[in-house]
C-alpha cells in the first residue's frame, strides 16, 4: 500500500513526499482511511509506529474540506490532547511540517503548563485551526476566555493511557463536557489498560479498531539485556559501559527527580557530560536540553518517566533502565525511545537482588524473557544463604526464632516486676 491509495489529497501527498515518507506504516494504513471517512477510530500500536501521522493527516484533510470563506475568527477545527509538554510540542511540530504544502496557512497553537500563559493567549487571538494542549493548560485557557471548544470538529487523545495514568481523568472529563456531541474522536495509544478501555467505550461511537499487534515483522529492532549488578555499583557500571562502548548518546531512566540529579552529577564528576531531565526544570530548560541531546552536545540524559513518552530522537543507540520502571507499560515506552523509524537499538536494565522479582513480573506481563548478563569487574556479591534451621518471617521481615514474641516480652516484664517487688 502507498500513501496515494489511502485517499489523501494531493497537497498532503506532496507533504509526505517532502518529508521523505515512502510508504505508510501498518497503523497509518489501518487508521487513515477510516478517519478520512469520518469514523471514530481506536488506534493501538507500539511506540515508534507512526501513530502521530496517522491522526495528523486525516485531521489536516478534514480541515481542507471545512475551510470557511470570510475573514472572521477561525473556528477551532481540531483539538489534540497530550499528556506531557514534550509530546504536545512534538505533535505541534509534526502538524506544522505536514501543513507546509497546503494551499493556505494552517494556524497551529501549542499550549502547556510550566511557562507563562500570556504568549499562548496572544497566539490564540483571532482563533486557531488546531490546538495541541495538555489538559490543565487547556482548561486554564478556556477559563480565561482565550478559546472556545463548542465548534471542535475532531478530538484526538494521544497517548491516552498516559493521560489517565498521570491523573488527568477529571480534566479530560471536564473537557469532554465542553465539546460538541457531534464530533469525530480519534483515540490513540500504545497500551489499553481497563481505565482507558472504559473511557474509549464512553467517548467513541462505533469506532473502527485500528490495532497493529507487535509481531517479529512489526516490532522495533531492540535488543534487550538485563545486567546483574549490586545497587551501589550502578553508577560505576554505567560509566564503564558508556566509555567501553563509545556511546555518543545515552538516555538513562531513573525513578525520581533526586535520582536524576544525583546520577547526572556523579557522571559529570567522572568526566561525562550528563544532564538531569525532569519536571522541576522549566519548559525552556527542558527544550534546550532535548535540542542539545539530539545533536550530541549532551552525551547522557538522565530522565524520569516524563521522557518516556512522545520524545522522538533519531538514531538514539541505547536506553538504560538504571532504576526499573513501576509498570510493564512504562518499560515498553522507555525502551521505545530507541529502535525508532526502522533503526536498531539496545535496551539495558540494571537488575539487583532486590529488584529481580519485579523484573520477572515485567517479563511475565510483556511475555518476554530477557537474558541475564554480568560485566567483568562488576559481578554482584554472593548472597549469604539463610541458616538451615531459620524460617523466614515474611510478615515482619525478620527470621523466626531470632526475635522475642509478645508473650515472651510480657513474661519477662512480669518476672522483672516480681523480682523488683521481692
Amino acid at each position: 500500500m502507498t500513501f496515494s491509495t489511502l485517499g489523501l489529497a494531493p497537497p498532503l501527498l506532496n507533504a509526505v513526499a517532502a518529508l521523505g515518507y515512502t510508504e505508510p506504516t501498518a497503523i497509518q494504513s489501518a487508521a487513515i482511511p477510516a478517519a478520512l471517512r469520518g469514523d471514530d477510530v481506536l488506534g493501538a500500536a507500539q511506540t515508534g509506529s507512526g501513530k502521530t501521522a496517522a491522526f495528523v493527516l486525516p485531521l489536516l484533510q478534514a480541515l481542507l474540506a471545512r475551510r470557511h470563506a470570510g475573514h472572521g475568527p477561525r473556528p477551532l477545527h481540531g483539538l489534540v490532547l497530550a499528556p506531557t509538554r514534550e509530546l504536545a510540542a512534538q505533535v505541534g511540530e509534526v502538524i506544522r511540517s505536514l501543513a507546509e504544502q497546503l494551499p493556505a496557512p494552517v494556524k497551529v497553537v501549542t499550549a502547556f503548563g510550566g511557562v507563562s500563559i500570556n504568549p499562548q493567549m496572544m497566539a490564540l487571538r483571532g482563533g486557531a485551526d488546531i490546538v495541541v494542549a495538555t489538559p490543565g493548560r487547556l482548561l486554564d485557557l478556556v477559563e480565561h476566555n482565550a478559546l472556545k471548544l463548542d465548534q471542535v470538529a475532531t478530538l484526538v487523545l494521544d497517548e491516552a493511557d498516559r493521560l489517565l495514568d498521570m491523573g488527568f481523568a477529571d480534566e479530560v472529563n471536564r473537557i469532554l463536557a465542553l465539546l460538541p456531541v457531534a464530533r469525530q474522536s480519534l483515540f490513540f495509544s500504545a497500551t489499553f489498560p481497563p481505565a482507558v478501555q472504559t473511557l474509549a467505550q464512553r467517548m467513541l461511537r462505533q469506532p473502527v479498531r485500528a490495532e497493529v499487534a507487535s509481531t517479529p515483522d512489526t516490532a522495533p529492532d531492540i535488543a534487550q539485556h538485563a545486567i546483574l549488578v549490586d545497587e551501589p555499583r550502578r553508577v560505576q557500571l554505567l560509566r564503564h559501559l558508556i566509555l567501553e562502548n563509545g556511546w555518543e548518546r545515552v538516555m538513562v531512566f531513573v525513578a525520581t527527580k533526586y535520582a536524576a540529579d544525583h546520577v547526572a552529577d556523579k557522571l559529570r564528576r567522572n568526566g561525562i557530560h550528563a544532564e538531569a531531565f525532569h519536571a522541576d526544570h522549566s519548559q525552556g530548560a527542558r527544550s534546550t536540553m532535548l535540542a542539545d541531546f539530539k545533536v550530541s552536545h549532551i552525551r547522557v540524559l538522565v530522565a524520569t518517566d516524563v521522557a518516556a513518552r512522545g520524545i522522538d530522537i533519531a538514531q538514539l543507540p541505547v536506553v538504560v533502565n538504571f532504576d526499573l520502571p513501576r509498570s510493564p507499560a512504562d518499560y515498553t515506552h522507555r525502551i521505545g525511545r530507541t529502535g525508532r523509524a526502522g533503526a536498531s537499538g539496545l535496551a539495558l536494565s540494571f537488575v539487583s537482588a532486590a529488584t529481580e522479582a519485579h523484573f520477572r513480573l515485567i517479563e511475565s506481563r510483556q511475555k518476554i524473557r530477557v537474558p541475564r548478563e554480568q560485566v567483568a569487574g562488576f559481578e554482584p556479591a554472593p548472597r549469604a544463604a539463610p541458616a538451615a534451621h531459620a524460617a523466614t518471617d515474611t510478615v515482619n521481615g525478620g527470621v523466626k526464632g531470632k526475635r522475642k514474641s509478645k508473650k515472651d516480652k510480657l513474661r519477662e516484664a512480669a518476672a522483672a516486676a516480681q523480682a523488683k517487688g521481692d
